[in-house]
């Protein structure tokens, strides 16, 4: 057999359907999101939210394709693409976007804007603002070291 290699690019992280994710996802990688994300998403590749897939939050990524629901903020790098079964209420910002017939859209949409120019932070922004917000608190409240103060 012969060794194979991977890569962070070739990698796709799931959300399965019948999960519930809340919280903030960031990836390397793409991501396809066939149960529920209640949050972030940051990716740093393609993001893929399935027909049975929600998000209700902010999307932030280098590519999106929708055939789920989507309630919230989408950031989009390069190209967007809603999928004929695809639902959004909410706010776009995109380069490019491409709508299939009978995908449904409420809210606005700001094209030709990537997200070095948007008002959203760039998913590698994000990461090193909660780097440096954790490496803070590290500092400012060390680890306990197991000794208790006596009163």
């Amino acid at each position: 057999m012969a060794n194979q290699t991977r890569t962070v690019q070739d990698q796709v992280n799931l959300v399965g359907e019948g999960t519930v994710f809340e919280g903030t996802v960031r990836a390397k990688s793409d991501v396809r999101a066939s149960g529920r994300i209640v949050g972030t998403l940051e990716v740093d590749g393609k993001t893929m939210i399935a027909e049975e897939g929600e998000v209700e939050g902010e999307i932030i990524a280098t590519n999106v394709e929708i055939a789920g629901q989507v309630q919230g903020e989408i950031y989009v790098d390069e190209r967007l693409v809603l999928k004929s079964t695809a639902q959004v209420d909410g706010t776009i910002e995109t380069d490019r976007l491409v709508v299939e017939e009978g995908a449904e859209f409420t809210g606005e949409c700001e094209m030709g804007t990537t997200l070095s120019e948007s008002k959203a932070p760039s998913v590698e922004a994000s990461w090193e603002r909660d780097s440096a917000r954790s490496e803070r608190s590290e500092a400012e409240d060390p680890e306990p070291s197991g000794e208790a103060a006596e009163a």
